[in-house]
């Protein structure tokens, strides 16, 4: 007759060693979610100068060479251009935005009072309903009581629209300023950080490391000069046109130029609206240089020198380019736009590089059998 078995009973050990990896994950975990907490508030500088640097990799590698290989000295001058070529800029910008915004609440508000707010000139010329726009204009902007009420009520939401624009824009620029401190680093000790970076994808994809990294750094690369690029020669081709056009605030319109080259059709949308604005000041012959500069130079820049740029990288879906630039403003702030589009690309490039390695990858020992 046999005897029943007896249920295991589990020996101290293994539990206590249980315990303790429960203990030294809990530990672990607080350390992860504690780092992160503290580097939150960078995080957006941080994938920008990640983003500036990476592109920007091979330019400071030949000025480490000229200066003689201090790494120290080139890192600073890399971080002046950068000050030079966005931060100053960005400035001025919202310095110019700000007094024109004020200039123009200014003036449209003295003219609703006074009822001396005139209907342009090439209103009445709209086919069909230009007499009707005009005796509208008019009939709206002789009673100056009831517009200014009518504007009290909406000056309200538009003020607060306006502060949190600004300080929204304020935040980017601090953004900004701290991604520069924070490329200076990333430039003097980038090989000592990619080294790392390198050893943690070892641990994560083995013999594939190296491929991986260099993948996502050409990734990176070619989105920015790509789509970056091609903003900013659209955005410097457009302030030398409205320069020559005589049309205010040039350069407030390049950074808006350089905005909305994300956006499919969006320069027209600035160009096109100087032109009627010269239509509407009588300065016909300058109206028609602006749509032709528009055509010619700002427009075509998009299909002749973006294919120049990104041939040698991943071309990214202009769908993804736009949920990029928005998601990457909703998700860190004004400095998003730039991380936005880079951040989707090495996404759909790590998906990439998945998805055909599964391809590639041997049968198993079993499916070989069977075939």
């Amino acid at each position: 007759m046999t005897e029943p078995l007896e249920p295991a009973v589990e020996s101290p050990k293994p539990v206590a060693q249980r315990m303790q990896q429960y203990a030294q994950l809990a530990a672990v975990v607080v350390i992860v979610v504690g780092c992160y907490l503290v580097l939150h508030p960078f995080i957006p500088a941080m994938l920008f100068a990640a983003v500036v640097c990476s592109s920007s990799w091979a330019l400071f590698v030949r000025l480490r060479r000229i200066l003689w290989g201090n790494a120290t000295v080139a890192a600073l001058a890399m971080c002046l251009l950068q000050v030079l070529l966005v931060v100053g800029p960005s400035i001025l910008i919202a310095a110019s935005l700000s007094n024109n915004v004020s200039s123009l609440a200014a003036t449209i508000s003295g003219a609703l009072e006074s009822g001396t707010l005139a209907p342009p000139a090439w209103l009445s010329s709209v086919p069909l309903v230009g007499d009707y726009a005009v005796q509208y204009w008019q009939q709206v902007a002789s009673s100056g009581e009831s517009v200014a009420s009518q504007a009290k009520g909406l000056l309200d939401p538009a003020r607060g629209f306006l502060v949190a624009t600004g300080k929204a824009a304020g935040q980017g620029l601090l953004q900004l300023v701290l991604a520069v401190f924070i490329s200076f680093f990333f430039y003097r000790d980038g090989e000592l950080l990619m080294a790392a970076i390198r050893k943690a994808f070892e641990r994560l994809a083995g013999d594939l490391a190296g491929e991986l990294v260099a993948t996502i750094q050409n990734t990176v690369t070619g989105v920015v000069h790509g789509i970056f690029g091609t903003a900013l020669a659209q955005a410097i081709v457009a302030v030398i046109g409205f320069l020559i056009a005589g049309v205010p605030a040039a350069f407030l319109l390049g950074m808006g130029t350089f905005l909305f080259s994300l956006v499919p059709i969006g320069p027209p949308l600035i160009w096109g609206g100087a032109a009627i604005w010269l239509m509407s000041e009588g300065q016909t012959g300058w109206a028609i240089f602006m749509v032709l500069w528009g055509l010619l130079a700002i427009s075509s820049i998009d299909n002749v020198v973006k294919p120049f740029l990104i041939s040698r990288a991943s071309n990214l879906p202009l769908l993804l380019i736009v949920l990029g630039a928005l998601g990457g403003v909703v998700a860190f702030g004004f400095i998003g736009i730039f991380i936005g589009p880079p951040v989707l690309a090495v996404g759909l490039t790590l998906l990439q590089f998945w998805i055909a390695r599964t391809r590639a990858a041997p049968d198993t020992p079993d499916q070989a059998g069977v075939a």
